[in-house]
């Protein structure tokens, strides 16, 4: 079993707001991310060497939440460049519905808890852009995830609600150290969740 300095799960909203030209976008950014030399540096900056990366998609109560890409070890530039390929190639599964935060969250907990590798710190990374209103209520499912141990942090796209961001610190995000940052659309997310995956990752290191 590996040994990660933290395991990070990407739950990523495909719900019917999300439209083709700004899933790619999103997707886009993903994966330009993992090709940046910085967050290459920071996920081999840590103790262990390593993370953990994993992606879901999620939708509507409906739709069952998706692993769009399995876990990947990132012990080097290639394995980050070999990431950012697989979230390129994932299929948009499941069908676009409503938007089930909360069932997405359930779904991205049970992911992080099959992590196959050893890691020092657990980390849900939720995107998207429009509040919970299917399904289960995500503060609840925010509370367990705190409760395992679970930092969960969040990126809201504003273009559909404005006030988004103020849902997402109210309801999504929890544990130590956990915060939430806004982009106000979707060409504007690569930096943003360049950013993001930066904060996110340093912060579980102890270097």
């Amino acid at each position: 079993m590996a040994a990660v300095d933290v395991a990070l799960c990407l739950a990523v909203d495909v719900s019917a707001s999300v439209d083709f030209d700004e899933f790619g976008l999103m997707i886009g950014g993903y994966a330009a991310a993992f090709r940046d030399p910085d967050i290459q540096a920071a996920c081999t900056a840590g103790p262990r060497k390593a993370v953990a990366v994993a992606m879901l998609f999620w939708s509507g109560a409906a739709q069952r939440p998706e692993v769009a890409v399995p876990w990947q070890v990132l012990d080097s530039a290639a394995a980050a460049e070999a990431l950012a390929a697989a979230i390129e190639d994932a299929p948009r599964l499941p069908q676009p519905g409503a938007t089930a935060i909360g069932e997405g969250m359930a779904a991205a907990l049970a992911l992080l808890a099959q992590c196959p590798a050893d890691a020092a710190r657990l980390v849900l990374d939720v995107s998207g852009d429009g509040r919970h209103n299917q399904g289960r209520a995500p503060g609840p499912v925010r509370d367990i995830g705190v409760a395992a141990g679970v930092v969960i942090n969040a990126l809201a796209v504003l273009n559909e609600e404005p006030d988004l961001l103020a849902h997402y610190v109210a309801e999504v995000i929890g544990g130590p150290g956990s915060f939430a940052m806004a982009c106000p659309d979707y060409a504007a997310f690569a930096e943003a969740i360049r950013l993001k995956l930066a904060r996110e990752i340093r912060s579980g290191l102890s270097v």
